[in-house]
C-alpha cells in the first residue's frame, strides 16, 4: 500500500489547535477544572453517517453544553428563521463527511466592525468521554452548531472567551443587522451618572457568573407590529429565580420561538409566547405550562394543536406571565432576502444605508457627554434627508482590543487604529450615546445650538457596545453627536443609519488645533520631570494634611490677553494599566513666598477630580503674578514619576493682511523667511 499523499490528510488548523490553548483562557469559569481531562474528535469518530442540518428540521435548534454561551445560541434561532442569513454565515456547498471533496475544513463569516470575516476552521470537537462538551444540535447527528460556536470561539481567541455576553451582540455578529435589548423592569429614580456606574457593577458582576448581564435601567413594553413578529428574532431573559421557574438560572437567556394569539371560551383574545430554553430542560411552573390552568381557558383542539408544537426545552407562556416574570428583552430587527432591515416599530422597510468611522481621541474628539465643557469637541456628523422618513440611527464603539484572530480573514473594511487610539484592553465598554438637532440654516452657533434640547436622543449613555436611536424625522440637515460619558474616553466606533428615504450621511471636517494647545494664539511650552515618593513628596489630595508634601513647581505669568493664557499638562510615566488618580491645584503666591502657603488657603484653579487616566490637562486664564503648581495622587503615600508641562502664551506683533493664505502656505511662506 501506498502511504497516504499530503493532499489526503485532513485539515489541521494550527491557528486555533486541538488543545487546551484553544479552550481556556482564565481561571474564572467553572469549566477551567476541565483542563487535561478533553480530547479532541471528528464527527465521524462521535457518530455515524455524520451531516451539517438534521432532516427533520425542528431538531436543528442548538442545546447548550457545559458552556456558559447562552447568549450565542439564542442568536442562533435567527439563522434558523432566516436560510439568506444561515447561507451568509455558513456559506453552503462545503463538502462534509462522507461527500466527495471533505477536507475536515469548514468556512463560516461573522459580521465584524462593518464587514464581514471569514473564519476557518478544521472538525476536530471538544469532546469529554467521546461526546461533545460544549453545544450541540437537538439532533446529535447534526453539527451545524459545534461547528458555529468553535469558529465564534476562534474569533474570540478561546471558547472560554464565550462564557457570558450579551445576544445583541451574537445577533449583529450573525446578521450584520441591528438589534435592540430593553429591560422589563420600571427605572429607579437616579441620576444619569449613579445609575451607569450601578450598571459598571452590575456587569461585572454578571461576567463572575456568566450569562447574560444585567439590563440598562429603562423599562419598555414588548410592541412589535404584527408584521415583523415572525421575522424578529426575540429572546427573553431572567436575572433572579422567579416563581415561574422551578430551578435557579440567573443570568440566563432563552429564544422566543413563536408568538400567537388564540380565542378564549369567553371571546376574547389572548397572546401566547413558546419559549425556547437552550439547556433542553422546560423548568415552568406557571399557568401555561403544560398541565397549567391557563389551558382550561381554550377550546381542547386548539389546546392539543399548540402543546403538540413544544419540541425538547419549550414551553408557552402568556404575554402577562412573560412581562412579569422576565427581566430583559433582546429583538433582533428581521432582515429580507435583498438585506433591507425592517422597523420593528413601524414595520416599514429601511431600503437606504449609510455609515461612517470616526473616533474618540484623548485631548482631541473625546469630549465626552453633555455635562462637560468640551463636548463640542466630540466627532459630528451631518444627516440630510431629502424627505420626511423613519430613521434608525446605530452606534457601535469598538473595544481597543479587537484584532482580528490568527487565521480569520477580514472581507468587509478594515479600518487602522487612529493615532492615540487602541492599546490597551479593557473588560466593559464605555457608556455612549447620540444626540441629534435640527439645523434651519446653513450657517448656524455651534455653541447657541448645543445649549437647546436636541429633536432626537438615546435615552441615557449606556455602557453597551452599540446604542440604537430611532425616530421620525423631517426633511433637512440634521447634526448628529456621537459622545462617550466619560471625557477623555478613547475608542473606534461605527455609525450607521438606515432609513425609508433616501439619506446623505457625512462627517462635519474638525478644525484643525492651533499649535499644539488647541488653543487660539502663539504658546511656547516648558516642561519638567517630578516624583512622588512616599514618607517626603507623595502627599496626596487636598483631602490630607500631607497634600503640602508634594512637589511644587513655581509659575510666574506675565502676559493677560483677557483670554485663556495657561495650559497644564500632568502626565505620569506609567503603563496606563498602572495608572494612579491624578490632578492637580495652582495656588497663588503673595508676598510672604510660597513656603508659608497655607492649607486653608484656596487654589485660584485646580484640575479636578483627580481620574485614573495617564494624563490630565486643563487650560485657564491667569493674571499676571507669581504661582504654583502642586500635582498629586488621589491617596497619599503612592509611588509615581510624572511630567509637567506648562505652555504659556505670549505677546506676538499681529501682522494685518487682507488676504487668506490658508495654513500650507503660511508654512512655505516662513520657510522662506527664514531662508532669506
Amino acid at each position: 500500500m501506498e502511504p497516504q499523499g499530503e493532499c489526503d490528510r485532513l485539515f489541521e488548523d494550527s491557528d486555533f489547535p486541538a488543545e487546551d490553548s484553544s479552550v481556556f483562557s482564565s481561571d474564572f469559569t467553572p469549566i477551567s477544572k476541565l483542563q487535561g481531562h478533553i480530547n479532541w474528535l471528528r464527527p465521524q469518530d462521535i457518530c455515524q453517517s455524520p451531516r451539517l442540518f438534521p432532516l427533520d428540521p425542528t431538531k436543528a435548534h442548538a442545546k447548550q453544553g457545559i458552556l456558559g454561551d447562552c447568549w450565542l445560541l439564542c442568536a442562533c434561532t435567527m439563522l434558523l428563521k432566516n436560510k439568506h442569513l444561515m447561507d451568509q454565515v455558513l456559506p453552503p456547498g462545503q463538502p462534509w463527511w462522507g461527500e466527495e471533496g471533505y477536507t475536515g475544513r469548514f468556512l463560516l463569516r461573522f459580521w465584524q466592525r462593518g464587514g464581514w470575516v471569514e473564519v476557518r476552521v478544521d472538525d476536530r470537537l471538544p469532546c469529554i468521554d467521546n461526546k461533545l462538551c460544549f453545544s450541540q444540535c437537538l439532533c446529535p447527528m447534526a453539527f451545524w452548531v459545534a461547528l458555529l460556536e468553535k469558529a465564534y470561539a476562534k474569533l474570540h481567541g478561546s471558547y472560554e472567551a464565550l462564557w457570558a455576553g450579551q445576544v445583541d451582540e451574537a445577533l449583529v455578529d450573525l446578521s450584520g443587522g441591528v438589534a435592540e435589548r430593553w429591560s422589563l423592569r420600571l427605572s429607579e429614580e437616579a441620576g444619569e451618572e449613579e445609575v451607569e456606574e450601578e450598571q459598571g457593577e452590575e456587569e461585572e458582576e454578571k461576567e463572575k457568573k456568566g450569562g447574560t448581564p444585567p439590563p440598562a435601567r429603562r423599562s419598555k413594553e414588548l410592541k412589535l407590529p404584527q408584521a415583523v413578529r415572525e421575522g424578529c428574532a426575540i429572546s427573553c431573559s431572567l436575572h433572579n429565580s422567579t416563581g415561574g421557574v422551578s430551578e435557579l438560572w440567573q443570568y440566563h437567556a432563552m429564544s422566543v420561538v413563536e408568538w400567537t394569539d388564540v380565542q378564549t371560551v369567553a371571546g376574547e383574545t389572548e397572546c401566547l409566547l413558546r419559549i425556547r430554553n437552550p439547556w433542553g430542560r422546560r423548568c415552568w411552573s406557571g399557568a401555561w405550562a403544560e398541565n397549567g390552568t391557563g389551558w382550561n381557558n381554550i377550546e381542547p383542539a386548539c389546546t392539543l394543536n399548540l402543546l403538540s408544537r413544544t419540541q425538547q426545552g419549550e414551553f408557552w407562556v402568556n404575554l402577562k406571565e412573560f412581562l412579569e416574570e422576565f427581566d430583559e428583552v433582546t429583538v433582533g430587527y428581521p432582515i429580507s432576502d435583498e438585506g433591507h432591515l425592517q422597523s420593528i416599530y413601524t414595520g416599514a422597510l429601511l431600503t437606504h444605508r449609510q455609515e461612517r468611522s470616526g473616533c474618540w481621541v484623548r485631548g482631541q474628539s473625546a469630549g465626552g457627554c453633555r455635562n462637560s465643557s468640551s463636548y463640542s469637541s466630540n466627532p459630528k456628523f451631518w444627516l440630510r434627508l431629502s424627505e420626511p422618513t423613519e430613521v434608525l440611527v446605530c452606534l457601535l464603539q469598538h473595544a481597543p482590543e479587537e484584532r482580528t484572530a490568527p487565521g480569520c480573514k477580514g472581507t468587509g473594511r478594515e479600518d487602522a487604529t487612529p493615532p492615540g487610539v487602541g492599546g490597551q484592553e479593557r473588560r466593559h465598554p464605555h457608556a455612549i450615546g447620540l444626540h441629534m438637532w435640527k439645523i434651519e440654516k446653513k450657517h448656524f452657533n455651534l455653541s447657541r445650538t448645543l445649549n437647546t434640547p436636541p429633536c432626537a436622543c438615546t435615552l441615557s449613555h449606556a455602557y453597551k457596545r452599540e446604542v440604537v436611536l430611532q425616530a421620525q424625522l423631517n426633511s433637512g440637515f440634521h447634526l448628529l453627536i456621537p459622545s462617550t460619558f466619560q471625557q477623555g474616553a478613547q475608542a473606534r466606533f461605527l455609525l450607521r443609519v438606515y432609513s425609508s428615504s433616501p439619506i446623505t450621511l457625512s462627517a462635519v471636517k474638525a478644525r484643525e488645533p492651533v499649535q499644539a494647545s488647541g488653543l487660539e494664539g502663539e504658546w511656547e511650552s516648558s516642561s519638567c520631570h517630578g516624583s512622588w515618593v512616599p514618607g517626603s513628596s507623595a502627599g496626596g489630595s487636598r483631602n490630607f494634611p500631607s497634600h503640602r508634601l508634594n512637589p511644587r513647581f513655581p509659575l510666574t505669568v506675565t502676559y493677560d490677553p483677557g483670554g485663556p493664557n495657561i495650559r497644564v499638562k500632568l502626565c505620569q510615566n506609567c503603563p496606563e494599566s498602572a495608572c494612579q488618580a491624578i490632578g492637580f491645584h495652582i495656588y497663588k503666591v503673595f508676598d510672604c513666598g510660597e513656603a508659608d502657603m497655607s492649607l486653608d488657603q484656596e487654589p485660584v484653579v485646580s484640575c479636578v477630580p483627580h481620574c485614573y487616566t495617564q494624563e490630565v490637562s486643563l487650560a485657564c486664564s491667569l493674571r499676571a503674578g507669581a504661582y504654583t503648581i502642586i500635582p498629586s495622587t488621589y491617596q497619599p503615600d503612592l509611588r509615581g514619576h510624572f511630567t509637567l508641562t506648562v505652555a504659556r502664551r505670549i505677546h506676538r506683533k499681529v501682522v494685518q493682511s487682507q488676504e487668506n493664505l490658508g495654513r500650507a502656505i503660511q508654512e512655505i511662506s516662513y520657510i522662506s523667511v527664514m531662508r532669506c
